[in-house]
């Protein structure tokens, strides 16, 4: 079957807020009301995905008296919380090698909180009873060019130093996990990584929070704020009109949206990342590629993608062509992008000619707020009453609550662990203005894909990024 004939009729919209889909559990999600007059609180969020809900609930179970408001611009989930692929990973740096390359001193206590911070995502599910498909079957990185398996025994070197459980795997072992003919071995984390139904995840955390009495407000948008000395004042519009949210503490999770803080504004480009979903796969295609364990995938590229089996045993495949635009452009055009999905299902085929014949019922696209660093930093502002978090590139499912958790540390003046963290303590570097900004991740991005095609070998242009801090590997 030609890649144009598994496309023809794909849905243009995410398989996890399809209820068509016959994914279970997916449902349409429950509207809230948009704001219709001044409010007071003692903690404004701004932002309606995982970061803002996560910081809600950990803000009202702490204290069930403190009132909280959360301001969404459009609804619940609909941008990158709820378009991702639904890992939910331990790692809070973005991956091990970016956590040594940025951050070797703080590594071992990095990758504790980031185990501690999965392993209260789950108690948090299973304790709520939040029906998202949570399933910690771990991840395997796969080696797909020779030059890969270097990379992966240097990854596995180093987490056994750190005291990892990680695994390698030669081709037989990784091919007798997942099976296909492209696999040269892997790389297993069995713990570091959940699957999971994103949007499911994000309408539980909503419910919780209501339950402690969160108030959520849909198509209310955070036009400006100002100080006023003993609490901070928000501008909001929605459909009922502009009105007043005055607030003694604000967290800000406006992921790759523009920031209503302009100072951050520099230091985040929405990235667009393309996803695909197959229809449910039969038990002869399944049998075909194996996969009983359902691990997180991914390949050891630089252009890398990232699959998984869905609860409804379709594959969801992502990943690879990570895009910029011009400008920071985040219109709703750039959702689909026929050249991409096209090469995401050719190299989804061509990983698994197993699987040639299946129908790709669904194709779409979200924003990753990509910081230089990628990883969530977090910025303070109105003297320490607000504090914005954004930057996860890719990572946040698991990572939003963390980054909610710090956030909430410095607003709340609490000084720990957690905020004494380099990398807590440090920014990212700007990007720079445009047009220098669109030429500088243009060159990157086909520097990257030099490299993959040549053995992994960085240019000039790579190498010069290194040494500056700013080595893009995935």
């Amino acid at each position: 079957m030609p890649v144009a004939d598994a496309l023809e009729g794909a849905r243009g919209i995410p398989l996890w807020l399809d209820p068509s889909s016959g994914e279970p559990g997916a449902s349409p999600a429950l509207p809230r009301p948009a704001l219709a007059g001044d409010l007071q609180a003692d903690l404004a969020i701004v932002g309606g995905g995982l970061t803002g809900l996560w910081t809600a609930l950990l803000a009202a179970e702490a204290d069930p008296q403190r009132r909280v408001v959360l301001l969404e611009a459009a609804s619940l989930g609909w941008a990158a919380s709820g378009r991702n692929g639904g890992f939910c990973s331990s790692s809070l740096t973005h991956g091990l090698g970016n956590g040594l390359e940025r951050w070797p001193a703080d590594m071992p206590q990095l990758l504790r909180l980031g185990r501690q911070n999965l392993d209260e995502i789950e108690a948090t599910v299973g304790r709520l009873g939040i029906d998202c498909g949570f399933t910690r079957s771990g991840e395997l990185t796969v080696a797909v060019a020779p030059w890969q398996l270097d990379g992966l025994r240097e990854l596995y070197d180093e987490a056994r130093r750190l005291g990892e459980n990680f695994e390698l795997l030669d081709a037989d072992e990784t091919r007798a996990l997942v099976d296909s003919p492209t696999y040269l071995g892997g790389l297993r984390d069995p713990d570091g990584t959940a699957v999971l139904d994103p949007v499911r995840l994000l309408q539980g955390l909503a419910s919780a929070g209501e339950h402690y009495g969160v108030q959520i407000f849909e198509r209310s948008r955070v036009q400006r704020m100002r100080d006023e000395g003993d609490r901070v004042v928000l501008s909001v519009d929605s459909p009922a009109g502009r009105y007043w949210v005055r607030a003694s503490r604000v967290v800000l999770g406006t992921n790759a949206f523009p920031s209503p803080l302009r100072t951050v504004r520099p230091f985040v480009v929405p990235v667009w990342d393309h996803v695909l979903a197959t229809e449910p796969l039969s038990p002869d295609q399944h049998k075909a590629i194996g996969w009983t364990g359902g691990e997180g995938l991914s390949d050891g590229g630089n252009q890398f993608h990232y699959y998984r089996l869905s609860a409804g045993g379709r594959l969801v495949w992502g990943g690879y062509d990570a895009l910029y635009y011009y400008g920071s452009s985040m219109a709703s055009s750039r959702m689909r992008r026929p050249s991409t999905e096209s090469a995401l299902a050719e190299h989804l085929f061509e990983t698994f000619p197993q699987l040639i014949g299946a129908r790709i019922t669904h194709a779409w696209a979200g924003a990753i707020d990509t910081c230089t660093r990628f990883t969530a930093f977090w910025r303070r502002s109105m003297s320490g009453k607000l504090a914005a978090v954004q930057g996860y590139t890719g990572l946040g499912v698991g990572a939003s609550r963390f980054g909610a958790q710090v956030a909430l540390d410095l607003v709340d003046g609490v000084q720990n662990e957690r905020t004494e963290l380099a990398m807590v303590r440090s920014a990212p570097v700007p990007f720079p203005p445009e047009p220098f900004r669109w030429a500088s991740i243009t060159m990157t991005r086909r520097s990257i894909a030099r490299a993959d095609a040549h053995e992994g070998r960085r240019d000039l242009w790579l190498r010069t990024l290194d040494r500056l801090g700013l080595g893009f590997d995935s």
